[in-house]
């Protein structure tokens, strides 16, 4: 590791780790991101524009096929344990390409239901699969700045991809709106064959791992592509489901993510509605705080993951959540304040906001996975996946009914909850120092150890 360090190129400085081998995954990453950029803001637009349906069926029709695909993150992690995240994912870009096509014949509720339960079926195997991607792609001591850079590459290249379907508005609607399908089709075909290129390569002695036979895939990597070890490769007891829910730390993990998430809706759910509804102030002071928290998470995120990755992740978490409460904090008080205070107060709101999600998020998927038995991981990450989906299914319709009731009430149920992640990490600092097992997700965590998941990382 130290060795490492002192070849530190400019760019590694910064948090922008060492890409090669990688070039293939990063690119398809770039472009799967870009395509959602592309078709994220408009498809509620599009089946409003091209069917006869009405605005109310299509919302209903696409909550009803989100429904149908929750699910879908415990089907895909038993494919990942195996035949790998790097198959998985391909194979979920695969999947949404048919669902997007379904878009231009789509007439009718159901099979609007039909196309969109596709893509989500697609996104679901995709980002169910993608921390085993970065397990692939780096090596341990490396993950949280690779997340990190990950992150700050999928927020940048979404933005782009807003911005080009916005440009593409401006030669025509219906023209538009069918090229913006059919050129998100392309993009995750291009990178679902990007990743059945992409051969990762082995860290520590940089083989390239190439992908098991047939026969030999029960001995893979839960998110690796190369057969373990002739050391480790004894059958592996039976694990399912029961496993990961009976890890309570891992549980804890889950529950600390749930805030987290929830606290992401600010900007998808709450955000517009709440200025434009309760601050009483113009619709482009969303977009500008909007712009504000994809402009720094872009510059920050890598620089921030990068001098974290010496730190306890359970501690940067912890700060995470306390700069999330103090934001939501701050947006609820700015509804009794002067209207010059609420602009500027706004502003820093989101800053703060900004900055909790660049700590936190690299370092709950560090977490993630190297809490997660590489046996099993596909499993552990799937669980781990439901902390994202559901919150994101469950936002609008609680914060809108708080929002009904109090037009703080949003605002200062996000700060509380926040608050929750401290004991939740606390507990799971706890444990981990007290309890002694073979497993890797309870294991001592000692700073620097090699010989547990943990380490380092809480």
């Amino acid at each position: 590791m130290g060795s490492t360090l002192e070849h530190e190129t400019i760019w590694q400085k910064f948090g922008i780790p060492r890409l090669k081998g990688n070039g293939k995954f990063v690119s398809a990453s770039l472009i799967d991101s870009l395509g959602t950029g592309l078709i994220m803001a408009f498809t509620v637009v599009y089946f409003v524009r091209t069917t006869d349906v009405s605005l109310t069926a299509v919302g209903a029709a696409m909550t009803v096929a989100r429904l149908l695909a929750l699910p879908t993150s415990m089907v895909v992690g038993p494919l990942i344990d195996r035949f790998s995240a790097r198959r998985t994912a391909a194979w979920g870009n695969l999947v949404s390409v048919p669902g997007y096509l379904g878009f231009l014949l789509a007439e009718s509720v159901w099979q609007i239901v039909v196309v969109v339960f596709l893509v989500q079926v697609g996104h679901t195997t995709y980002w169910t699969s993608s921390s085993g991607l970065v397990v692939l792609a780096s090596a341990e001591e490396r993950r949280t700045t690779m997340f990190g850079f990950m992150n700050a590459l999928r927020n940048t290249a979404m933005g782009v991809g807003g911005a080009l379907a916005a440009f593409a508005f401006t030669l025509g609607e219906n023209m538009a709106l069918h090229a913006i399908v059919v050129g998100n089709a392309c993009t995750y075909v291009l990178a679902a064959t990007l990743l059945y290129l992409w051969k990762p390569v082995r860290h520590g002695d940089e083989a390239e791992v190439t992908d098991a036979a047939p026969d030999d895939r029960v001995a893979e990597a839960a998110t690796g592509a190369a057969a373990e070890s002739p050391a480790t490769k004894a059958p592996a007891a039976k694990a399912g489901y029961a496993t990961v829910l009976s890890d309570v730390s891992y549980v804890f993990l889950i529950g600390v993510n749930v805030t987290l998430v929830f606290g992401q809706m600010l900007i998808k759910v709450l955000l517009a509605i709440y200025i434009v509804e309760v601050l009483k102030l113009p619709a482009w002071t969303a977009g500008a705080l909007i712009m504000v928290n994809a402009v720094q998470v872009s510059l920050t995120q890598t620089l921030v993951a990068k001098r974290s990755e010496g730190s306890r992740m359970t501690r940067s978490i912890m700060l995470a959540a306390v700069l999330n409460a103090a934001a939501f904090g701050l947006f609820a008080a700015l509804y009794v304040a002067p209207d010059t205070v609420t602009y500027v107060g706004l502003f820093v709101a989101m800053i703060v906001f900004t900055l909790g999600e660049v700590i936190a998020f690299p370092a709950a998927e560090t977490l993630s996975v190297s809490m997660a038995p590489d046996r099993i991981r596909g499993r552990y990450l799937a669980t781990y996946q439901l902390s994202w989906t559901v919150p994101e299914i469950a936002a609008p319709a609680l914060l809108t009914f708080l929002l009904a009731r109090g037009e703080t009430l949003p605002m200062l149920f996000l700060c509380a909850l926040s608050l929750v992640a401290l004991p939740l990490l606390l507990a799971l600092e706890r444990r981990a120092r007290t309890t002694t097992s073979d497993t890797p997700t309870t294991s001592d965590t000692s700073t620097n150890s090699t010989t547990t998941r943990m380490g380092e990382s809480v």
